[in-house]
């Protein structure tokens, strides 16, 4: 699974009552096709955010059964995504979207609360 930062001229400005973080319909569907290949059902998306890399934070995503004490669990279109408090809180506003083309396909995100990312572009700062 790749995973892909979006710069800050890529986020857009959202709207307060928007969930914490948003699938977009290309990501629900290769989700839902992961969960299904690797007979993972009743999972759900863990999204979080990890000390890692040359600007301080990455993103983690991983498929877990059931969600852990003090999760934030939200549902879209059948897919539970479930985020823990301390990375709830850099992924507010967040849209993630799966793309593919020539250079690969990932789950791409999209987060308003970046102040800048790495030149390779996997860790971001916030």
């Amino acid at each position: 699974m790749t995973i892909q930062t979006a710069s800050a001229d890529d986020n857009k400005a959202r709207e307060t009552g928007e969930p914490m973080v948003r699938l977009s319909e290309a990501a629900v569907q290769q989700v839902k096709t992961i969960l299904e290949r690797e007979n993972l059902e009743g999972h759900g998306l863990r999204v979080a955010v990890v000390s890692s890399g040359c600007s301080g934070f990455s993103y983690h995503l991983d498929f877990e059964d059931q969600e852990k004490p003090g999760d934030i669990v939200l549902e879209m279109d059948g897919v539970k995504v479930y985020l823990d408090p301390s990375s709830a809180k850099y992924l507010k506003g967040t849209v993630i979207d799966y793309a593919s083309g020539l250079h690969g396909a990932g789950f791409k995100f999209n987060n308003p609360n970046v102040k800048s990312t790495c030149g390779c572009g996997t860790s971001f700062s916030a």
